[in-house]
């Protein structure tokens, strides 16, 4: 077998295992397909296709995932414990969200080492700037499922920022009407759940935390935890001292409603602020050199011409 069917194998087998990871589809949306048109679960092609593609990808993690796992471990509890707590402001509150995570950076991590290898064996490099490239795959392997948690974290925390002042504004509305917090919490979380879809679930998670018997202060201080948002954090703050103060709860959501509203009002100011700063490259780069060839171009040619 030639020497270079290896690495295209290799890197076939590990564009297999993460396809066969990736999830099948999504289970809310074929459920109300399935109610609006009247047919059982398993009726279909399509359902019978899902449930397969579900067993297969349950049976590679099961055998890939604890060996995957193993080189990038976390050392101690406390790290682990952060990462569960990144995972979970990211809205991955499964138990296994942490050994997925671990695992696909082992798994991206070889595949960046076989890329590298095929691109250095492909481009004719020598043993010292192959080395190189497959190092900086390894890399970027290992380092893109951070990069991708980090993001996927930033926007939800943005979108939880951004419907808190509604939420707050409802909840206020609720709260006068004569409802307690935790019918409030529980209101405001259904009404919000097709707006604002990422505050609905922490609100409802909070509102289950309570019923279970947890005390509402540590279910609005795991709320806070969960999201890592800081206005949350203010506003659980606000909340408990409310309590302990016996103050107007009402009052006091109204405020932070408001406190909310202009420090959004603000950022958006400052973005607007910042726009007549980050048009300057584009300028400089793309819009003066047109400008200047179209208003120089003709002086220069007839220049040129006239023998100068």
């Amino acid at each position: 077998m030639p020497i270079y069917i290896i690495p295209v194998l290799a890197v076939i087998s590990v564009a297999l295992v993460v396809y066969a990871l990736m999830p099948a589809g999504n289970d809310d949306e074929d459920r109300v397909k399935r109610r609006m048109t009247g047919r059982k679960r398993g009726d279909t092609l399509g359902d019978l296709r899902k449930q397969a593609h579900e067993s297969v990808a349950q049976r590679v993690m099961q055998k890939v995932a604890p060996i995957a796992v193993k080189p990038v471990m976390p050392k101690n509890s406390a790290e682990m414990s952060k990462l569960r707590q990144k995972l979970c402001s990211a809205g991955f509150r499964r138990d296994n969200a942490a050994q997925l995570f671990l695992a696909s950076k082992t798994i991206i991590g070889l595949a960046g080492l076989l890329g590298g290898v095929l691109f250095s064996w492909m481009k004719g490099y020598s043993f010292n700037d192959a080395i190189g490239v497959v190092v900086l795959g390894i890399a970027l392997g290992f380092l893109a499922p951070n990069i991708w948690l980090a993001s996927v974290a930033s926007k939800r925390k943005e979108k939880v920022r951004h419907g808190l002042a509604d939420a707050l504004d409802l909840m206020v509305v609720g709260v006068e009407a004569g409802l307690g917090l935790d019918a409030a919490i529980q209101r405001v979380g259904d009404e919000l759940k097709n707006v604002h879809g990422e505050l609905s679930e922490e609100f409802q998670i909070a509102v289950l935390e309570t019923q279970m018997g947890i005390p509402r202060s540590e279910s609005l201080d795991n709320l806070a935890n969960r999201t890592m948002v800081d206005e949350i954090r203010a506003l659980v703050a606000m909340i408990n001292q409310a309590e302990r103060f016996g103050t107007s709860i009402a009052r006091a959501l109204r405020n932070q409603a408001d406190s909310l509203r202009m420090k959004r009002r603000q950022a958006a100011e400052e973005k607007a602020q910042q726009c007549a700063v980050k048009l300057m490259l584009p300028l400089i780069l793309f819009i003066f050199p047109a400008i200047f060839v179209v208003l120089a171009g003709p002086a220069a040619l007839a220049f040129m011409e006239s023998g100068f």
